[in-house]
């Protein structure tokens, strides 16, 4: 049993070491934002969604609504419930509920892909060593960043804050060159957003999110549907 727990741990240290370098860039963004380094560690340890934190430190910043919120992180972080439904095909019966809701803490996009490049099932002490090295390396990041945050100069600060839009751009760019329709969806997406930063000004930052993230997957369902051979 506790080969399990060592062997999620190894298979996910390298997840830990890229969420490091990520979440130090949410760190300094975080204070920026006027949130305290404590407050920054504590959001990342209860989320560990580096996209919907983003969007959340927008939001606060801009002193949004609850309902904004609400309403973003929805949009952001349903992708992890779709994750979380096809992990449980290949579940140990060791997973028990309690151990399906312990497990859905940590369902991320890195956690998910090398979960379920496992051929064996997989058992809660194989998912909890993985999720614990992840989040230590994500909520560590992000205490690192925050207290840097407030010491380096503004212009290296600056510099940092980059790191997580860049991650961002590093995970849509691949699958944009290799599929046409990953290309129009996050172009049309990027167009209206900056419609709504330049010219629909009245409309808050976290309602533009989702209208744009909705309206840019609509675009791409009605014009790039899905052939059932593919799906299949």
């Amino acid at each position: 049993m506790r080969s399990d727990f060592t062997k999620g741990i190894s298979h996910g240290i390298p997840i830990a070491l890229g969420y490091l370098s990520v979440s130090f860039g949410f760190g300094i963004a975080a204070v920026r934002s006027g949130i305290s380094p404590l407050a920054a560690s504590v959001i990342s340890l209860t989320n560990l969604t580096s996209a919907g934190q983003a969007a959340g430190i927008d939001i606060i910043a801009a002193c949004g609504t609850l309902l904004e919120m609400i309403l973003v992180q929805l949009t952001i972080n349903i992708r992890y419930s779709l994750m979380a439904l096809s992990l449980s095909q290949n579940l140990s019966p060791k997973f028990t509920t309690g151990h399906r809701l312990l497990a859905s803490y940590g369902i991320t996009d890195e956690i998910f892909a090398v979960c379920s490049a496992q051929k064996e099932p997989l058992t809660p002490l194989y998912m909890y060593g993985m999720i614990f090295i992840a989040a230590l390396g994500w909520v560590t990041g992000t205490a690192l960043g925050a207290k840097m945050g407030q010491i380096l100069p503004q212009n290296i600060s600056d510099a940092m804050g980059i790191v997580l839009y860049g991650m961002f751009i590093a995970i849509i760019i691949p699958p944009s060159r290799k599929e046409k329709s990953v290309l129009c969806v996050v172009a049309a997406a990027a167009a209206m957003s900056v419609v709504f930063k330049y010219l629909l000004t009245q409309v808050s930052g976290g309602f533009a999110i989702i209208i744009c993230a909705i309206a840019a997957a609509a675009l791409g369902a009605v014009f790039f549907p899905v052939k059932e051979d593919e799906a299949e």
